[in-house]
C-alpha cells in the first residue's frame, strides 16, 4: 500500500473509532455552563456571548434543521463529537505527513483524543471541539505545506491555510497566537522559494478575509432581531467590534475583573494537567522529538514551528487568565483552554515515537520487533487512558442539569416573570424555555444583560408583558436619566409574581424600602412588604417543591454537576432559615413561633436524611437553642438540648477547621452542664 493512501486510511480509521467512542458518551441532554445559551443562539439563530460564535451558531442551526427527531441538546453534542473525532484525525494526518503513517500517528492523535479533558469537551456542546478541529486543520495544512514538492503546491496549501486561519478566527480567538507564527512562517517559506509575488500576496490576502464571512452573520441577526434570546447589538460598526474584541468581558482576559494572575503558578497548572493528563511518556516523547530534529533541518523546521506555538500560546494565556484557579469551578473554566496546546504536545509525541523507530531500524537490526513494539506501546497507552477515563467521560446517562432546570422551570407559578442570574439558571432555563418550549407563560430576564444598554432595546419587543421603565439598569448610579432601579423595575411589573434565580445583582439595595424576599427553593419571590406573610402555609407550600433524589457531595469538584446539586440539598432549608433570620428580629410570642416552626422544619428534613450538608447541623442546633431560650413552645428542655448538643457535635466532626470551632466547642460545654443541672433537678 502507498504511503498516502495508507495515510488516509489511518486518519479514517481514527476518525471512525473515536466517532464510534464519542457518540454513545454524548449527553443527551443540556449541559451546564455555556453550553445552553449556545443552544438557545442557534435554535433561536441569535448572537452568542462575544465574540459571537457565528461559524458555531449557523452549523449548529443546520444540524438542528437537518436533525429534527432528537432534542437540540443532544443534537448538538453528538455535533460537537464529530468535531472531536475530525480534530484526532486531523492530527494523525499531520504526524503522518511529516514523518510516514505508522504507530507514531496513531499515538498523537489516539492519546489525543482519549485524555480527560479532549474527551470530556468534545462530547458536549461548547466551541472548544470546533476549535480543536482548526488547531488540527493548522496544522495538517503546515505539515502538508510543508513537505511540498514544488512551489505550485505550497501555494495550493498557502491559500487553503489562509482561509483555514479566517475560519479559525470565526470561533475563538486563542487561535490567533497560532495564525501569528503560521502566517509570517510560510510567508517567509515561500520567499525563499521566490513563491511570493504581489498577486500572490492579494489571493493569500483574500483568501484569509473570506475566512471572516461568517461574522457577516451578527449584524444580519442582530438586524432582523427575530431571536426571542441574544447578546449585544452589533448593527454599528462600533457595536460589532465591541462584540468582536469582547470589551463586555475583557478583551484578552476571560472576565472582566483585575485579579491579579500568577504566571507561574498557571503554567505550573498546566504542567501538572500534561503529566496526569497526558502522561508522562507522551512528555518524553515530545522532548525526544526536539532532539531527534537537531540534525535534520527538515525535522527541525516543522518541530521548532510546533514548539514556540505551543509556547508563545501557554506563556500568554497564563499571563491572561485573569481567574482564581484555587476555586474548582473556576479551574475547570480555565483548563478547557490548556487543550489547544495539548494538541501540539501530542503531535510532537507522535513525531518522537515515528523518528524514534526510524532510528532504531536504522542503526540496529530486528526492525520487525522495533515496530512491534511501537504498536504496544501506542495500544498500551491508548487502552490504559480509555479505562482511566472512560466512567467520568461517559455523559450519556448525565441528565443532572437538565433536572435541576426542570425542577425550578416546573415550580414557578403561572405566569411569573423570573430574574436570572449566573450561567447555571440563565442558560438552562433559556434552553428549557426556548429550544424545548417548557413553560411559555413564563418571562425570563437576565439580571446581568439588563445593565447593557442594547438588551432592553433589542428584546422589549419579545418580552410584551415585562414593563422596563427606562432604557438599562445601572445597580450603581440609578438616578442617571433613562436608567432605573431594581425597586422601579419590580414596581411596574407588580402585576404578576416576580422571582429571581439565583440571588440578585449586587450594588443596588433599593429594593429593600418597598419589597420583601420570600424564599421559593434555589429562587426567591419578590413581594410588597406590606403584603401579609403566614409563615404555617408558607412553610407547607415550599415544603415538597422539587423532586431531587441525588445523593449530597457526589459530584466531581468543578462540576456544573455538582454546583446544581448542591444548590438543590441548600434549597430544603431555605425556608427554615428565613423564618430563623425572622425569629431574629422580632420579640416575645411571634419569635418563639418562629422558632418553633423553624425547628420543626429543620427536624423534618435533617431527619430524613442520613447523609447532608454539615451547616444543616449548625442550624438545626441554633435553632433548638434559640427556641429552649424563647421558653421552648411545645418540646421539653431537655429534648432542645439535647438535640443542640447533638447537631454542634456533628458539625465540629465535619467542619472542624471551622473559624468558631472554639466557640462551638465552649457552647457544647455549657449546654451539657445545663442539661445536667436539669436532669439532677428532674431525679429530685
Amino acid at each position: 500500500m502507498s504511503s498516502d493512501r495508507l495515510t488516509w486510511t489511518l486518519t479514517g480509521a481514527t476518525v471512525a473509532g473515536v466517532l464510534a467512542l464519542y457518540v454513545p458518551c454524548a449527553p443527551r441532554t443540556v449541559p451546564g455552563g455555556d453550553s445552553g445559551e449556545l443552544m438557545t443562539a442557534a435554535c433561536e439563530l441569535g448572537v452568542a456571548h462575544p465574540p459571537g460564535y457565528p461559524l458555531f451558531t449557523v452549523i449548529s442551526s443546520l444540524m438542528l434543521s437537518l436533525l429534527p427527531f432528537s432534542s437540540p441538546a443532544h443534537t448538538i453534542n453528538v455535533l460537537c463529537a464529530v468535531f472531536g473525532a475530525g480534530a484526532s484525525g486531523a492530527l494523525c494526518f499531520t504526524v503522518c505527513r511529516v514523518s510516514g503513517p505508522g504507530p507514531g500517528a496513531i499515538l498523537a492523535s489516539g492519546l489525543f483524543a482519549v485524555s480527560r479533558l479532549v474527551w470530556q469537551w468534545s462530547i458536549m456542546v461548547e466551541v472548544f471541539s470546533l476549535n480543536n478541529l482548526f488547531v488540527g486543520a493548522l496544522f495538517s495544512l503546515s505539515a502538508s505545506f510543508h513537505c511540498a514538492e514544488s512551489v505550485n503546491q505550497k501555494k495550493k496549501f498557502a491559500l487553503w491555510g489562509a482561509l483555514c486561519c479566517g475560519l479559525s478566527l470565526c470561533n475563538q480567538h486563542t487561535l490567533i497566537l497560532y495564525v501569528i507564527v503560521i502566517i509570517p512562517w510560510a510567508l517567509l517559506d515561500l520567499y525563499f522559494h521566490n513563491g511570493l509575488s504581489f498577486s500572490d500576496l492579494v489571493s493569500l490576502g483574500t483568501c484569509f478575509l473570506a475566512g471572516f464571512v461568517p461574522y457577516i452573520y451578527l449584524p444580519i441577526s442582530s438586524y432582523l432581531n427575530r431571536a426571542r434570546w441574544s447578546w449585544g447589538d452589533q448593527t454599528s460598526l462600533s457595536g460589532l467590534l465591541k462584540h468582536l474584541l469582547r470589551t463586555e468581558y475583557g478583551t484578552f482576559s476571560l472576565a472582566k475583573t483585575e485579579a491579579n494572575v500568577d504566571l507561574m503558578k498557571m503554567l505550573k497548572a498546566q504542567w501538572d494537567h500534561c503529566v496526569n493528563d497526558l502522561s508522562i511518556p507522551v512528555q518524553a516523547l515530545a522532548v525526544l522529538s526536539v532532539l531527534l530534529s537537531l540534525r535534520n533541518r527538515g525535522r527541525c523546521v516543522f518541530v521548532w514551528l510546533i514548539l514556540i506555538m505551543v509556547s508563545i500560546y501557554s506563556v500568554f494565556f497564563a499571563w491572561r487568565a485573569n481567574l482564581d484557579i484555587e476555586k474548582p469551578l473556576l479551574l475547570g473554566v480555565v483548563e478547557r483552554f490548556w487543550l489547544q496546546a495539548d494538541a501540539g504536545l501530542c503531535v510532537l509525541a507522535g513525531l518522537g515515537l515515528s523518528w524514534s523507530l526510524c532510528w532504531l531500524n536504522r542503526h540496529l537490526d530486528w526492525g520487525v520487533i522495533w515496530n512491534t513494539g511501537a504498536w504496544i506501546l501506542t495500544a498500551g497507552l491508548i487502552s490504559h487512558m480509555i479505562s482511566l477515563n472512560y466512567r467520568e467521560c461517559d455523559q450519556s446517562g448525565n441528565d443532572v442539569v437538565d433536572r435541576f432546570g426542570r425542577e425550578v422551570v416546573f415550580s414557578l407559578p403561572e405566569g411569573s416573570l423570573v430574574l436570572t442570574r449566573g450561567d447555571l439558571p440563565g442558560n438552562t432555563l433559556r434552553y428549557l424555555h426556548y429550544c424545548q418550549g417548557l413553560r411559555p407563560d413564563l418571562s425570563l430576564v437576565d439580571q446581568e444583560m439588563m445593565t447593557y444598554g442594547w438588551y432592553v432595546e433589542k428584546l422589549q419587543k419579545h418580552l410584551p408583558r415585562v414593563n422596563f421603565p427606562g432604557r438599562w439598569w445601572d445597580p450603581i448610579n440609578s438616578a442617571e436619566k433613562k436608567t432605573f432601579s431594581i425597586e422601579e423595575f419590580l414596581k411596574h411589573n407588580m402585576n404578576r409574581p416576580v422571582f429571581m434565580c439565583i440571588g440578585l445583582t449586587e450594588g443596588d439595595p433599593s429594593w429593600e424600602r418597598t419589597f420583601s424576599r420570600w424564599p421559593w427553593g434555589v429562587c426567591e419571590q419578590l413581594v410588597p412588604v406590606k403584603t401579609p406573610f403566614d409563615p404555617e402555609k408558607w412553610s407547607q407550600r415550599t415544603l415538597h417543591l422539587y423532586n431531587w433524589s441525588e445523593a449530597h457531595d457526589s459530584f466531581h469538584l468543578g462540576s456544573w454537576e455538582r454546583v446544581a446539586n448542591e444548590e438543590m440539598w441548600q434549597a430544603r432549608m431555605k425556608t427554615a432559615f428565613f423564618l430563623f433570620d425572622l425569629a431574629e428580629k422580632m420579640e416575645r410570642e411571634p419569635q418563639a413561633r418562629l422558632y418553633e416552626l423553624s425547628y420543626n422544619l429543620y427536624c423534618q428534613i435533617v431527619d430524613a436524611q442520613v447523609d447532608y450538608p454539615a451547616n444543616w447541623d449548625k442550624n438545626l442546633a441554633l435553632a433548638a437553642e434559640r427556641l429552649l431560650r424563647s421558653g421552648g413552645g411545645s418540646y421539653g428542655p431537655d429534648t432542645l438540648l439535647s438535640r443542640s448538643i447533638l447537631h454542634f457535635t456533628r458539625y465540629l466532626q465535619k467542619e472542624p477547621t471551622d473559624t468558631q470551632s472554639k466557640a462551638i466547642r465552649s457552647a457544647i460545654s455549657h449546654l451539657r452542664k445545663e442539661r445536667d443541672r436539669l436532669r439532677e433537678r428532674q431525679k429530685v
